[in-house]
């Protein structure tokens, strides 16, 4: 003979055994402070014992709220995004909310709207958007005009909340360690200008060489990767161009240098030196250890879902742009010409 299957506990049931009514449970399922201590570990003792867990969508249905954040993330194949959506997620998890996530190829007005839709369909409370390319300000305001949302890495200066990390200053924190060094002919290798980091990071490159009077010619435009660095140094090398120093944009485009370098028999750092942007987790291990810079992801993170809670909680709270400043992690790439 089967035996019948459990059936699941009820709020009631918890109730019933912890000797309290089921309002109580569910002030206490709420973290409302007006439940003693005492009142609050019977409940708690009681729900493990019977293993309830909460109807989500029921309580949904009261409250119009589904404690879940979207996330609309671009670029997720990248190491900086892909370390937005982590930090997005741990964040959200210590404040008690879910994640539902969409990857999207482009920053089109239909790509979005596709993966804003997807994600109001999740009864999602607010939403994330990872704008990591330039974008245009009004589509965003348009597709978005009932639903708290806060960008992350977006342009700055846009009259939307937004947090990021302020890529200008990394840049001239990074070239100018390379110029306190003594190095004076210095090639730079961007990533796709029409993403905002390329752009602000070379922003950054061309104050602080303009600032020395130096040449800024030596400028070439990859894709990120360690392929894209990789041929950006051979352009360099099979041009004729003089230079002590290489700024890649990213870690990755910074490997892809060492590599073309090595290959073409010159040493790194004696003949040529390398920094990167990042601090990917590989960057300690390559062979010059890196000099780079760090971006904090997971405070990224954490800033996002903070901002994004208190707008939940004031709809009608000041726009305003968060800037979280990047740091420079010295290692062994760059010679001292002092």
């Amino acid at each position: 003979m089967s035996s019948q299957p459990h059936k699941p506990a009820v709020i009631t049931d918890v109730a019933k055994l912890a000797g309290v009514s089921h309002q109580t449970v569910s002030r206490v399922l709420n973290k409302h402070p007006s439940v003693s201590e005492h009142t609050r570990k019977k409940v708690l003792e009681a729900i493990q014992e019977l293993d309830y867990r909460p109807n989500q969508t029921a309580r949904s249905l009261v409250t119009r709220k589904t404690s879940t954040i979207g996330v609309v993330s671009c670029g997720s194949s990248q190491y900086g995004p892909s370390q937005m959506v982590y930090g997005i997620e741990q964040a959200a998890r210590d404040a008690g909310y879910h994640v539902i996530i969409t990857n999207i190829t482009e920053l089109t007005r239909d790509q979005i709207t596709e993966g804003i839709e997807h994600l109001m369909m999740q009864q999602v409370d607010g939403i994330i958007l990872i704008t990591p390319l330039i974008v245009n300000v009004n589509e965003i305001k348009d597709l978005l005009p009932n639903v708290p949302y806060v960008l992350i890495d977006a342009p700055w200066g846009i009259d939307l909340p937004t947090v990021m990390i302020d890529q200008v200053s990394g840049g001239r924190k990074m070239i100018r360690h390379v110029l306190d060094l003594g190095h004076r002919d210095i090639a730079f290798i961007t990533g796709p200008m029409h993403w905002c980091d390329a752009k602000y990071r070379l922003e950054g490159w061309q104050h602080e060489m303009q600032t020395e009077n130096l040449p800024m010619d030596l400028v070439i435009e990859s894709d990120w990767s360690a392929d894209g660095g990789y041929a950006a140094t051979q352009k360099l090398l099979k041009g004729g161009h003089k230079f002590t120093a290489i700024v890649a944009a990213n870690d990755q485009m910074a490997l892809g240098a060492i590599h073309a370098l090595k290959d073409a028999g010159i040493r790194v750092p004696d003949q040529v030196s390398i920094v990167g942007f990042d601090d990917i987790p590989e960057a300690a291990h390559f062979d010059p250890p890196l000099t780079t810079m760090r971006q904090n992801f997971p405070l990224l993170g954490k800033r996002g879902v903070t901002h994004l809670l208190e707008r939940l909680n004031d709809p009608q709270i000041d726009v305003h742009q968060s800037l979280i400043q990047a740091q420079i992690v010295v290692r062994k790439s760059v010679k001292n010409l002092v």
